[in-house]
């Protein structure tokens, strides 16, 4: 509709708007009440934290309060995993996840609730654990958010559902509980939601449409050569040499092989090789790390890193045929474009001017797996956990990149508040784009 100058009505849609606030204000209003048992959780959670597919006693935590809430509730999906079905009469089908696991890592916070929990990981080491990359924060804000949706009936009506998923960190967690059945357990979202915080201030809240977190692979490459004694290198093809060699061209492939205005990163995290300062070794392992925002991307990056390796190696005389293995894979999350519109909206709406387009993120997510498997849109965006005083400090002094601890991170620990608050609320208010009633309070 336009009016007499030609300017398009944007009332209709003000309105509406203006009344899924006022929804979402009416669930949020109980948000006071449960605040100091969400900030106990949220402590009890930072303290125990849990590696990857045995993720139990959160998982517990979480099914408990969805039963307590009066979701039908759903655990031990590939492995771990929990979901929790809230029916409230017609409606669409809005689904909302957190992830579960915490990070092989000893925490270096100081805080008076710092994990100090060892655990046995799956190669049967005795491993430090820490919730440094903020699972914990995830979990508390969704276990606040369901009792909230779960409290207030009369706002809103379809199907929300609540899912803990374990394993995110491994990259497992997401197909895990698709191969555990979950899209026959759980209706076929209209949306599904999940969000991250992350090193910027707290209180803020960014989503942007289309590849928000890039794909990632890790690739091991094993590369021959001929052994033979420290003394004799005549008699031996050196794989330190060759490896050497291989990870001084792959550099180039990302500078010269990938357009400036494209992205890529090719990290070499890791080589092996040898026994002994006199023994030249007969082969060496390689260990890659890669990440891309587009598929053709990927498949560009993935071709060179092959030519380039078996280039060196005939080039050092290698034996043997190099082998490759990828693992690890996290598939790129591309965020919905009418599904972002809409949750950037309701954001825009609820936080103003706290609310605000993102920048792309290099880091990994496997979560787009579950609502791949549907065939659902999706939305995963990002909230700050950073003090916003010590962020404002940092920024004005240049120093964001050396003192603020990012995620995985040992001195990585979201402040409490407001950066629980926010993540509760954006839970909902995302939520609440596909579920409040605008019309009316009912």
């Amino acid at each position: 509709m336009s009016n007499d100058a030609g300017q398009t009505d944007t009332a209709p849609a003000d309105r509406a708007n203006d009344a899924i606030e006022a929804a979402v204000g009416r669930v949020l209003a109980g948000y006071l009440g449960i605040q100091p048992w969400q900030e106990d959780l949220y402590r009890d959670l930072h303290r125990h934290p849990e590696l990857g597919h045995h993720e139990t006693r959160s998982a517990s935590i979480a099914a408990t309060v969805l039963r307590e809430a009066g979701f039908d509730v759903h655990d031990t999906i590939g492995t771990t995993g929990v979901v929790g079905v809230l029916r409230n009469g017609d409606g669409p089908v809005v689904l909302m996840r957190a992830d579960m696991d915490a990070l092989p890592m000893a925490e270096k916070t100081g805080l008076d609730y710092a994990s100090t929990d060892r655990a046995t990981d799956d190669a049967q080491n005795d491993v430090p654990v820490a919730h440094a990359c903020g699972h914990d924060v995830h979990m508390a804000c969704l276990m606040a958010a369901a009792r909230l949706m779960a409290a207030e009936h009369d706002s809103w009506s379809g199907t929300y559902i609540a899912l803990f998923q374990p394993a995110e960190e491994i990259a497992t967690g997401a197909s895990a509980m698709v191969d555990g059945g979950l899209t026959t357990l759980i209706p076929k979202p209209d949306v599904a939601l999940a969000q991250h915080v992350l090193a910027f201030p707290s209180g803020r809240v960014g989503v942007r449409p289309g590849a928000f977190l890039s794909g990632a692979d890790s690739m091991r490459i094993t590369v021959h050569g001929r052994g033979s004694h420290g003394s004799m290198p005549q008699l031996s093809v050196d794989p330190v040499v060759l490896a050497a060699m291989i990870v001084v061209r792959l550099q180039a492939i990302v500078a010269r092989e990938i357009a400036p205005d494209d992205f890529a990163v090719l990290t070499v995290g890791r080589i092996s090789a040898g026994t002994k300062s006199n023994i030249i070794s007969d082969h060496a392992v390689l260990e890659l790390n890669l990440r891309t925002y587009s598929d053709a991307t990927r498949s560009a990056l993935l071709a060179a890193i092959e030519r380039v390796v078996r280039g060196e190696c005939a080039a050092s005389g290698s034996p043997l045929e190099p082998e490759f293995e990828l693992y690890d894979h996290f598939p790129l999350t591309d965020n919905d474009s009418a599904a972002s519109s809409r949750v950037d909206t309701a954001f825009r709406t609820h936080f103003g001017a706290e609310a605000f387009t993102i920048d792309r993120q290099s880091a990994s997510e496997d979560f787009s797996e579950m609502p791949n498997a549907f065939g659902s849109p999706y939305v995963y965006w990002g909230i700050g956990g950073v003090d916003p005083g010590a962020y404002a400090a940092a920024e004005a002094a240049g120093t964001v990149a050396t003192t603020i601890p990012a995620n995985h991170s040992p001195q990585f620990a979201p402040v409490i508040e407001p950066t629980l608050r926010t993540g509760t609320a954006a839970a909902v208010v995302a939520a609440m784009a596909w579920l409040a009633h605008p019309e009316s309070g009912r």
